[in-house]
């Protein structure tokens, strides 16, 4: 049976080519996500080690509980570190001064602004050789002076620098500008991987990231046969206590893993999901080519039955074949993986999270998982072909076609397929009232659409013959190859529903994740601009930097400005419950806000006078004239606690204005940055936004890479990126659906042809030409398409439109709304494909003499 089975095979390569790729697809997104995996765990722990590559133990300053950030000395000096070095074991010191540095490019674009994993910056130390080990020079000298820095390589050719240039940087402060006097190397991978490094003088960067005469860190080297464990410990009792502590390098190195293990397991899974869909959607290609194999082979199968084949024997032999067909496709799978794996750095990763390169990690894990998904699922899904073959009796075997089920089993099939299609549309019902959208309910809204598409599937067979009906009206039209095109989907209901389910699963998820997607763009569309009265907004890129305060000046004088309006942005806490807060001026801040009172004004907010938002006051009770005790600013870093606070008016809820609205006074005395503002509202004399203004608008803050200016329309496609994504994975899937609903149709229709062969020939002889049978293949195909395309818009759809409530609760302008464009092109692209997937097929069909077709038969 094993020989028959790899005959088989051998014997029907070429229909089993489709079930191959489809399955091959599926393997490549799993081998190559786990290898992607792998090999960015490896980079990330190479770029760590190599941090610590000669070190023994590290030396870090630690601060009490508490300490605000801007208030946070380091007791690491030149003393401490020469005790160190009499420690024994070690053989040599070296202190560190690493900070985060913003640098803008030539242009005066932002470097990697709002990422700090990809900002270093270093003071360059150099040994008794007088050079840095860590940053070896490539060009120029290293800097010397307050005004000099050195570029690592990469860094400076992304900027598009020169020696001599004139670099602007910032760190958490005004804008600074040095004279670029070197460059220099470095094996750091958040460098190499894109990343930015700057280097300046021990003294400069004492002075940036430390305090003069101190340090960031001391790296300790230990002898040969030291064990680092003792060494820190011998370390540690000359430290000072609470204020620094020595931790071994492998332990440093260890920290790591967890965020390494976060960052690499976020990054796979898009392509998990892509995976899943191939493999679910491939599997119905398997059964809907093993079947069909095993309709033609009946006369084979019922010879082996004569002969003494058992059902079990019969079995095995299509589960040996599914096997093989299994093995080819992992094997080819895992190969078109390795691409993949090589490919996702590059398209997971973005301007400001670009992730580290290095050798591909192939373990044993993707080889194996591979192997088993694989050839799993292709067994798996042939599974119910093989029963099937071992139920028919030898003699019933030797009919040519394919018995249809009978109305028993028609009736069963109805009856699970309404139960399971009602359960789900019952589940996605049960959340009409649901406003939220908590894990239970997104659980919920998850499994529902999971049984709704269950539901489908099984009903698909029976659904086929009205709607086929249906489109055959259409088809019709087009003379007998239409009437032909009809009859011929309806000849085989399964067949028809098998080869469209996999168009209809990837069009009901793409319908609505899209329906979705575009809802919550318009949305967000909505939230971005409803509370803005400003036209431009600008904003600090983290929460540890601020507006310069003579900065406001310069924007106020920026001709084309009417108001600029500081907001200080902090925490208001009442109890265990904390809250944004937006520090104002309330004199200007209903020209920039779009803020609509249900009782008091803007104008009563004052010192001890704070507004609160609808639902801020409806989650705590509070009406306009209570006193409410809170304390603005993070508590535990000096905030002042339990002061009283009159609510002097309540507004409806703003994106812009936040939870509650105090005077900017107030906010500013308790944020851990004293009189910082982190956001400047801009309203112009026209109210219009102009790329000369926005200009003038940088120049007034010093072209500062720490700040973003945005206008109202940028804003907005800054929050439609939030669902980037999501669209993302829209196209993907469709991109997947695609091309295993093609493979799908060629394999079937090429098969089916076959089977016609004669009846084809038949045709031919009593007078249609090849045209005729070419319209006709086409026109099935079309049937096909149109069928699996209708059932998985009507369900992506219903799916989109009862998860729309959950949406509502977390967007409060969320509104369902249907992309009638894009529907209108999966539906173009979907025919598109079902005309494409029969061009073999039909050139195949048409190319048959009447008398070939009869002989071949």
């Amino acid at each position: 049976m094993l020989r028959t089975a790899l005959r088989n095979v051998l014997a029907h390569k070429a229909r089993l080519t489709m079930t191959v790729l489809a399955v091959c697809l599926g393997v490549a997104f799993i081998s190559g996500s786990l290898v992607f995996a792998d090999s960015t765990t490896a980079a990330y722990r190479a770029s760590f080690s190599k941090n610590y590559a000669g070190v023994a133990v590290t030396v870090d300053p630690t601060y009490p509980p508490g300490t605000p950030a801007g208030e946070r000395t380091t007791v690491l000096d030149d003393a401490l570190v020469a005790r160190l070095a009499a420690v024994p074991g070690v053989t040599a010191a070296r202190p560190t001064l690493d900070g985060s540095v913003t640098l803008a490019a030539k242009d005066g674009s932002p470097m990697r602004a709002d990422n700090a994993m990809g900002k270093l910056a270093a003071a360059y130390v150099p040994g008794s050789d007088g050079k840095d080990s860590r940053y070896p020079l490539t060009a120029g000298r290293a800097p010397r002076t307050d005004g000099e820095v050195a570029l690592d390589r990469g860094t400076a050719a992304a900027g598009a620098y020169a020696l001599g240039d004139t670099v602007t940087l910032a760190t958490d402060g005004p804008v600074l500008r040095m004279r670029l006097v070197g460059t220099v190397s470095t094996d750091d991978t958040r460098v190499t991987a894109g990343g930015t490094l700057a280097v300046f003088d021990k003294a400069t960067a004492q002075r940036l990231f430390a305090t003069p005469g101190r340090y960031t860190g001391i790296d300790l080297s230990a002898a040969p046969g030291t064990d680092p464990f003792e060494l820190a410990q011998r370390v540690g009792t000359l430290l000072p206590a609470d204020r620094a502590e020595a931790t071994t390098a492998a332990a440093k190195a260890n920290q790591q893993q967890v965020f390494i293990d976060t960052k690499t397991r976020s990054h796979s899974r898009l392509p998990m999901v892509f995976a899943a869909v191939s493999l679910f959607i491939g599997s119905f290609l398997i059964i809907n080519t093993f079947t069909m194999l095993i309709t033609r082979r009946s006369r084979e199968i019922a010879l082996l039955r004569a002969i003494g084949a058992s059902r079990r024997q019969v079995v095995g032999s299509v589960l040996a074949e599914a096997a093989l067909v299994g093995l080819v496709a992992s094997l080819l799978g895992f190969v078109l993986g390795l691409g993949v794996a090589t490919a996702l750095p590059g398209l997971l990763g973005t301007a400001d999270d670009l992730l580290p390169r290095g050798p591909l990690v192939i373990g044993p894990a993707p080889v194996l998982a591979s192997l088993a998904v694989g050839v799993g699922v292709t067994v798996l899904a042939a599974w119910l072909p093989s029963r099937r073959a071992a139920r028919i009796a030898p003699v019933e075997a030797m009919r040519t076609t394919e018995q249809p089920p009978s109305a028993a089993q028609s009736r069963i099939r109805a009856a699970a397929g309404a139960t399971v299609l009602l359960t789900g549309a019952g589940l996605l019902l049960s959340l009409s009232d649901a406003k939220d959208a908590s894990d239970a309910n997104l659980r919920t809204a998850m499994l529902g659409c999971g049984i709704l598409v269950t539901g489908l599937i099984l009903l698909a067979p029976l659904l086929a013959g009205p709607v086929i009906r249906l489109l055959g009206r259409l088809t019709s039209r087009l003379g007998v190859a239409g009437d032909l095109a009809k009859d011929n989907a309806l000849r085989d209901p399964r067949r028809t529903a098998a080869t469209a389910v996999a168009l209809m699963i990837s069009t009901a998820l793409v319908s609505g994740l899209a329906v979705i997607d575009h809802s919550s763009s318009r949305a967000l569309d909505a939230q971005a601009a409803a509370g803005l009265g400003a036209d431009y907004v600008i904003s600090t890129r983290n929460s540890t930097t601020a507006v310069d305060p003579a900065a406001l000046q310069r924007l106020a004088a920026v001709p084309g400005v009417a108001t600029v309006s500081a907001v200080a942005d902090s925490t208001l806490s009442t109890g265990a419950l904390a809250r944004e807060v937006s520090g104002v001026d309330p004199r200007t801040v209903g020209e920039v806000m779009k803020l609509r009172f249900t009782s008091g004004s803007a104008t009563d907010i004052g010192p001890g006078r704070i507004a609160v938002s609808s639902s801020f006051a409806r989650e705590n009770r509070i009406t306009t004239g209570d006193r409410i005790n809170a304390s603005i600013g993070p508590g535990q870093q000096g905030g002042d606690r339990d002061r009283p606070y009159t609510v002097t008016g309540i507004y409806r809820d703003n994106p812009t204005a936040q939870d509650v609205l105090a005077w900017r006074g107030d906010v500013q005395h308790n944020s851990h940055l004293r009189d910082s503002v982190q956001r400047v509202l801009v309203r112009t004399k026209d109210g219009a936004a102009s790329a000369d203004l926005e200009q003038r608008l940088r120049a007034a803050v010093d072209h500062s890479p720490l700040l973003k200016v945005h206008s109202r329309a940028q804003l907005v496609r800054e929050q439609a990126g939030v669902a980037g994504e999501l669209i993302t994975m829209v196209f993907g899937l469709l991109a997947i659906g695609v091309v295993i609903s093609a493979l799908g149709m060629v394999n079937t229709l090429a098969m089916s042809v076959a089977e016609r062969t004669r009846e084809i020939g038949v045709l031919r002889a009593i007078g249609m030409d090849r045209a005729g049978i070419r319209r006709m293949i086409r026109l099935e195909s079309l049937a096909v398409a149109a069928y699996g395309t209708l059932l998985g818009l009507a369900g992506g759809l219903f799916g989109a439109w009862k998860v729309s409530g959950l949406a509502n609760g977390a967007i409060p302008q969320y509104a369902f709304v249907v992309p009638w464009g894009t529907l209108a092109l999966v539906v173009a692209l979907s025919l598109a494909v079902g005309a494409a997937a029969a061009a073999l097929p039909a050139r195949r069909a048409a190319a048959l003499g009447p008398l070939q077709a009869v002989a071949d038969a």
